[in-house]
Formats: C-alpha cells, structure tokens, sequence
C-alpha cells in the first residue's frame, strides 16, 4: 500500500506542482483585483514599438467664459475688525454683495437650492435661499473694467471681534458676484461665490479665499480649483528689470566672454514639459492636478512625473486648433514689430 501510494505520487507529481501554482496565481489575482479594482496599471506597446499607450482617460474639456473676477490685493492688512479690500475684474457691469458671519450650512444649502430648485441669478435671489442667517451685508454697483479697490468692514456697533473656535457655524465673509443686467443672456455663468477667510483673535491663518463656486443658468454650479503648473521661479522676466541691470549683466556677460553669440540673456520658459523642456505644457491630470506634461509626452505616462500619482482621468488645456491660432497671432505680431 505504502509503495503504491509513493510510486502514484511520484507519477503524477509535475501536475501536482503545476495545479498549485495555478491556484496560487489565481488567488493573487482576485487579491490584486479586489485591492485596486479595474484600473491595475497596465503598459503596452503601442503599434510602432517605441512608445506606450496607457489606459488613462481623457477627457473633453468645455471652455465657458467667466464675467466675474475677484482679488484680494492687500492680504496682510485685512482682519475681521479693520476690514478688508477687494478688487473686481468684471466684463460687465455687475452687484457685488458682501455677507458677513454669513452661515456655512446655510450657503451650501443655498448652493443646492440653486442645482434643484430655483436660479440664484440676483442677490436677492441668495438672500431668500440663505433666509438672511448673516450678520451684516454690504453692496456695491461696480462699471466693466472699473478695478478701483472696494473697502468693506463690519460695523462698529457689529461688535464682533472673532468667529469663535474651529469648526466654525459662520464663514467670516462671503461674497457675492451677480450681473446688474438680469436680462444677459450671452454668459453661461450668471454668478460667483467667493468664500473668504480673514483673520480674527480666534483662528489667525492669514487672509486668502476658501472656495470659489461658479453659477451657471443651467443650474450646476462648480467649485474652482487652482491647477499646479510646472515653474523653476528663479529666472526673473526681462520685461520687470529696469535697463540698468540688463546692461550690468551684459558687460559682466562680455567680461566672461559669453556673449558673442547671444544678444540677449537666455530666459526659461517656466511653462515647459518636465520631460522634453522644449513644448509648452498642455494636460492637466486629475486628481492631482498637476499641469506638466505637453502633447507629445503625455502619451507615455500613466503616473504624474511631478507626484508618481496614478491619473485617473486628463483633459487638455487648449485644443490644436487654438495652439495654431496663438502661434500665428505671435508670428504676425512680431512681423508688426
């Protein structure tokens, strides 16, 4: 019985070891696929052989244009008790609305009121939607293209000096930006949120905008993001130097005798691939939202050079089409000059 039973396991070993190998690749398998899902990196070569088409998706971007714009030009000065001025960018004439202590779960039901029931177009629109759970609102008519500087402050007899400690109820201040004709049609965005934070004696992160949300007549609304563009920063523009300390840095240029075949000093592009540094940078990835990448390096990448994230989704900044139509606008203003 023994010798039987060694001489059968001696026969058919080879498919013993071969079934658990199979069993042990595809336990690892389901183990791989239950960890990342669908989107197991994966890198093939593409038709030609020198490059990689990766499953990364990319996306169509919709350009809208924005008739609101807000800045913050004195950041260092503003406070919740001496105020805080804003300047405005508009390309038409517009309301700008400030809400101070304004509710936090008041404006986000606001926000949704406006996705689902009715349009927050007007002021009084936002008024109606936050049921004037604020402290104290200030409102000015502001011309296109007027960028003076607006000063808004809390009342004295306000006599709030702070917000309280985090989490907080109350946004210090939210602005709103609407257009004064409410019969424009030709703008998609009919109005701009802007949340911003000021410093008090409770929370003293310094002044800056929280969130930015943007209104559009179909009813969405959408949280702006600042995209992460590729920039060295340590190559100053000439356009900023006065004519002194160019011609300072030629002579020490023609001193080191490195300026016989360049007129000018050589600025970097700050807006360059990381990759090829010779094309501009073109995709923005998501969800790091790292812009670095041109049009021809993107194709080989499924992880950000910047982050080592994998993308998940890209979109373009500009098409071909409007590439083309930079470029020509620069050649003919040169052959102008």
């Amino acid at each position: 019985m023994d010798s039987g039973f060694l001489f059968a396991l001696d026969e058919y070993s080879p498919l013993i070891y071969i079934t658990v190998v199979l069993v042990s690749f595809l336990i690892t398998g389901v183990l791989v696929r239950r960890w990342f899902g669908l989107r197991v990196p994966v890198i093939q070569r593409n038709l030609k052989g020198t490059g990689f088409s990766t499953r990364v998706l990319k996306m169509q971007m919709r350009q809208v244009k924005n008739p609101f714009g807000l800045e913050i030009p004195h950041p260092a000065t503003a406070s919740v008790t001496k105020g805080i001025t804003l300047t405005l960018d508009c390309l038409e004439d517009c309301i700008l609305t400030c809400y101070w202590g304004c509710s936090v779960q008041k404006l986000h039901e606001a926000l949704v009121s406006h996705a689902y029931c009715f349009t927050i177009g007007t002021p009084q629109a936002l008024e109606d939607a936050l049921d004037s759970d604020y402290l104290y609102q200030q409102q000015y008519f502001m011309e296109k293209n007027d960028k003076e500087e607006k000063y808004c402050q809390l009342p004295e007899d306000a006599q709030v000096v702070d917000f309280g400690p985090e989490p907080r109820s109350r946004y210090p201040l939210v602005v709103l930006l609407t257009l004064a004709d409410e019969d424009r049609e030709i703008y998609d965005i009919i109005s701009m949120v802007t949340v911003i934070h000021i410093p008090d004696e409770s929370y003293r992160l310094s002044c800056r905008i929280l969130h930015q949300y943007i209104l559009l007549a179909q009813g969405q609304y959408c949280d702006l993001k600042k995209l992460f563009m590729s920039a060295n920063g340590t190559a100053p523009s000439s356009s900023n130097r006065s004519p002194g300390e160019r011609s300072t840095d030629r002579t020490l240029l023609e001193k080191a005798k490195q300026a016989e075949d360049e007129p000018e000093l050589h600025e970097e592009n700050s807006n360059d691939c990381v990759v090829c540094l010779n094309s501009p940078v073109n995709w923005v990835f998501l969800p790091c939202r790292h812009v670095c990448l041109c049009d021809g390096c993107v194709n080989y990448f499924q992880r950000c050079p910047m982050c080592m994230q994998f993308v998940q989704v890209s979109f373009p900044l500009y098409s071909k089409k409007e590439q083309d139509e930079d470029e020509s606008t620069c050649i003919s203003q040169d052959v102008n000059l």
